[in-house]
């Protein structure tokens, strides 16, 4: 029996609703999906999930690098990402293969969401990745004054 299986599609699904109704709540990292449609990155992350499970599902989304080029992704929006998607699994009594597999499966896609490979918010790393100019130093420093 594939872990797809073992979950099954009614429970997968219960996850990644659970999970993106977090994330749009979030405080911290909410504001990277205002305006964003809910439900086709629910149904993109379920055939996502649904194949890494071993299910016959075909994944239609873009390669995750387009998809998240244009959002300067940092290190620490990725662990607050993972760390909610591990509290919708536990929330939902996602059996441990399952939940293992989903979670070390996010963790070798960090370096095609986010170009800050060690949550160290590096913005010029990001900037360079994201094409979105970095700040100067001079004016970082400035802004740390405040």
């Amino acid at each position: 029996m594939s872990l797809f299986e073992q979950i099954g599609e009614a429970k997968l699904r219960a996850v990644i609703v659970d999970f993106y109704e977090r994330i749009f709540d979030d405080v911290m990292i909410g504001f990277l999906f205002k305006g964003k449609d809910r439900a086709r990155l629910v149904e993109r992350e379920y055939e996502l999930s649904a194949r890494m499970l071993g299910s016959s599902i075909k994944y239609q989304g873009r390669p995750l690098r387009e998809a998240h080029a244009r959002v300067p992704i940092l290190g620490g929006h990725f662990d607050r990402r993972l760390q909610i998607m591990k509290d919708a699994l536990a929330a939902q009594d996602t059996p441990a293969e399952v939940s293992d597999l989903l979670i070390g499966h996010q963790i070798a896609l960090r370096a095609q969401v986010t170009a800050d490979p060690n949550s160290d918010c590096n913005h010029t790393q990001v900037a360079n990745r994201t094409e979105i100019p970095a700040l100067p130093a001079d004016v970082i420093v400035r802004l740390g004054r405040r």
